[in-house]
């Protein structure tokens, strides 16, 4: 088996390069955006405050969140209800930021990750999988791109959803997440000392794609 865990800053394009990969390898492709994007939603849809850490504890022992792979689609599981695309929008991408700072919702999540790794070859990306939840991968991608090209990337990915934002507020959003993300406490999404550097600031899809099998060629053995 073999595990691969791709880090980097929100809009990096972590999530769809990662899911490309998986497909083409035929092995498990893993979220863990959107576990915390859930317990945001979570957290968000009861007025919950999203800073605060004990309210946020207290809202776990009142949750269940199931992870299933529908064709080979990962789909996360809120009390039984399957949220789709409603983590997607961006007061939630900024709550699952919030929530991902907390000691208590990390713990929460963390066997989670692990035991999905344990039992699959599997493509995982986060902010903190190389340095945390999976220290032991066998490639570990720092995947980065300028904020610009992020924001523009993500202005288009939400309008294609039906969410449409402007680039302007979906840049500021990014700013704001990368400062609170490389700079909290607890699980900074800084890359592991072994991670590999890739900035795909001009790439398509197809061509990050590429670059990651480019550089984990040598591991694909262990399939």
């Amino acid at each position: 088996m073999i595990q691969i865990a791709i880090d980097g800053p929100s809009g990096a394009g972590k999530s769809t390069v990662a899911k490309a990969l998986a497909k083409k390898l035929g092995i498990v492709y893993v979220d863990t955006g959107a576990l915390y994007r859930t317990i945001g939603y979570a957290a968000v849809s009861r007025g919950i405050s999203t800073k605060d850490a004990v309210a946020m504890q207290a809202l776990l022992s009142d949750i269940q969140i199931d992870v299933k792979y529908e064709d080979g689609i990962q789909c996360v599981y809120l009390n039984g209800e399957n949220l789709g695309d409603r983590i997607r929008r961006p007061e939630i991408s900024m709550a699952a930021s919030d929530v991902s700072a907390i000691p208590a919702v990390r713990a929460f999540l963390l066997d989670t990750q692990r035991d999905i790794a344990r039992r699959n070859s599997v493509v995982m990306d986060g902010r903190d999988i190389g340095t945390v939840i999976l220290p032991d991968a066998d490639v570990k991608i720092f995947m980065v791109a300028s904020a610009e090209a992020r924001a523009a990337r993500r202005t288009k990915e939400l309008e294609e959803k039906g969410m449409p934002a402007s680039y302007e507020d979906v840049l500021r959003e990014m700013k704001e997440r990368d400062a609170q993300d490389s700079g909290r406490a607890i699980a900074p999404a800084i890359p592991a000392p072994d991670a590999i550097h890739l900035d795909n600031s001009g790439m398509s899809v197809e061509e990050s794609v590429q670059a990651v099998i480019d550089l984990i060629a040598p591991h694909l053995h262990k399939l």
